[in-house]
């Protein structure tokens, strides 16, 4: 009878032999991990990027403007007052806009606002209008 060696074979860890099925590898560790910190790497970029960008943003010359009152003079015109505060020697733009029961415009007018050494100034405006309103008030405001 003779005897055969034999046949060395290499056999791998079982936990080594699942890591390789499941691609839980030490190369796949590493792509992940870096994949991990480039993805971490570019948020940190746009965070910064926003922060800037926003703060850069605050310097920039604001208006503000605010209702004070409204009368209603008869069924086609309206008196509006207003404040405006925007930097001195600076002109604007406001669309002040009537409106009636089922809040639909039902006046407008573009009123442009002359530079002032003011900050805050106060403004009345008489809208005609097509239907009777129960309101009157600023629409938006901006720097002209």
């Amino acid at each position: 009878m003779s005897s055969k060696p034999a046949a060395s074979v290499a056999v791998q860890p079982e936990s080594t032999v699942l890591e390789n099925r499941y691609g839980r590898t030490r190369a796949s560790r590493t792509r992940d991990a870096r994949l991990l910190w480039g993805l971490g790497g570019i948020f940190a970029i746009v965070l910064v990027a926003w922060v800037v960008w926003t703060g850069l943003d605050g310097a920039s010359e604001k208006i503000e403007a605010r209702d004070t009152r409204h009368s209603i003079i008869d069924d086609h015109s309206i008196s509006v007052t207003f404040e405006v505060s925007m930097p001195a020697n600076s002109t604007a733009s406001c669309a002040v806009q009537a409106l009636n029961e089922s809040f639909t415009v039902v006046g407008w007018k573009v009123v442009d606002i002359p530079p002032s050494d003011l900050y805050t100034r106060s403004f009345t405006q008489v809208l005609r209008t097509t239907d009777l309103s129960n309101t009157g008030l600023i629409y938006q405001c901006w720097l002209t």
